[in-house]
């Protein structure tokens, strides 16, 4: 799969207002298909993140105006309505489901297939934390959202690198970077500026193509060995995409084919069952704690970490410190993104 920017190719150019726009516009739909009773002005206000950013009530009147307009230009089927019959004159919106979902759609297996790994790539990225928030605001409110209804319309990508959403951020605004990354077997991170044209995922690892600054020439970086923050140098719009790059096909160009090593796992007794069925070597009771030893087959260290992780407490690796240290980052990448959310807003 991958990932390029908007108006790739000769003559593209990205629209940074039209971004924003379009975001807005995906927060309000959320936010009025979030709940079945119609919301007021007022609490699509609070809502909505960009509403919110509103200087004046009059400004805010304008845009939601405007946006009401556009999403029925959309086709987005809009419903005005008060929620108590004896307060008609109190306005509320809402979307209507059943003229939003449409007739029942039949898909043959071939795009059915095609339908299974786009839903396993749309996972997890950017819109979530906006999203999130509008949800969080109406139920501070009072009202419940109907998380059901809105499912399919957020799209997320799937990927614990932490370097994976600015690093998409810039390949979507078409914007240069700068980022300290670690080579294979090297010892401390050099720093690198990139225009980034695309990224891709190439066997269960992600990768950013672009022209390396520093080279004059192009190069592919893996996301896990972005060493942290990715910083912006330019502006949207100043990274010029090659018409007609095939993108994986400069990753597998670019990219070495890595040689199987092993791994020495100590695993929980009745855990991490999909490791031990591909191991070569099972030793019960002989690591740490009486767990058992299990010897595993890897060809990059990132990949079986991202699996490791999975289990969490119940598998600890012991060697080599390459797959150990690619854990930790994983595990202090997901404290960090708890402790960035606000105590009591969110239940586990």
């Amino acid at each position: 799969m991958a990932l390029t920017g908007t108006g790739a190719g000769s003559g593209g150019r990205f629209d940074a207002m039209s971004a924003q726009k379009t975001e807005r516009l995906l927060n309000l739909v959320i936010c009025l298909l979030s709940t079945r009773q119609f919301l007021a002005k007022d609490q699509i206000r609070r809502s909505v993140p960009q509403y919110a950013e509103c200087a004046t009530d009059e400004a805010f009147d304008r845009m939601f105006e405007r946006d009401k307009d556009e999403l029925r230009d959309l086709g987005v089927p809009l419903e005005t309505g008060a929620n108590d019959a004896w307060f008609e004159d109190e306005v509320g919106y809402r979307v209507d489901r059943a003229a939003y979902t449409g007739p029942e759609i039949q898909f043959e297996p071939d795009e059915l297939a095609v339908l299974g790994l786009a839903s396993r790539v749309w996972q997890q990225a950017s819109l979530a934390a906006p999203a999130s928030r509008a949800l969080l605001k109406l139920k501070a409110d009072g009202i419940e959202p109907d998380a059901s209804s809105i499912v399919g319309i957020e799209p997320r990508v799937r990927t614990s690198e932490p370097a994976f959403e600015p690093v998409y951020a810039a390949v979507r605004d078409r914007r240069p970077i700068t980022f300290a990354y670690r080579t294979s077997g090297s010892g401390e991170p050099r720093t690198r500026h990139l225009e980034p044209w695309g990224i891709v995922s190439r066997h269960g690892r992600w990768y950013v193509v672009g022209h390396d600054r520093d080279r004059g020439a192009t190069r592919v970086f893996r996301l896990s060995r972005i060493a942290g923050e990715v910083r912006p140098i330019g502006s949207p719009g100043e990274v010029t995409v090659p018409a007609g790059l095939d993108f994986r096909d400069e990753v597998a160009a670019l990219v070495p084919p890595q040689q199987t090593r092993s791994a020495v796992l100590c695993a929980r007794a009745g855990s991490g069952l999909a490791l031990r069925r591909r191991a070569t070597a099972t030793r019960e009771g002989a690591g740490p704690d009486g767990w058992d030893e299990v010897t595993v087959p890897f060809a990059d260290a990132d990949v079986l970490a991202e699996e490791v992780t999975g289990f969490g407490p119940d598998v600890r690796v012991l060697d080599p410190a390459e797959v150990r240290d690619a854990v930790v980052r994983r595990l202090r990448g997901v404290l960090a993104v708890n402790e960035a959310v606000p105590a009591g807003t969110v239940g586990p």
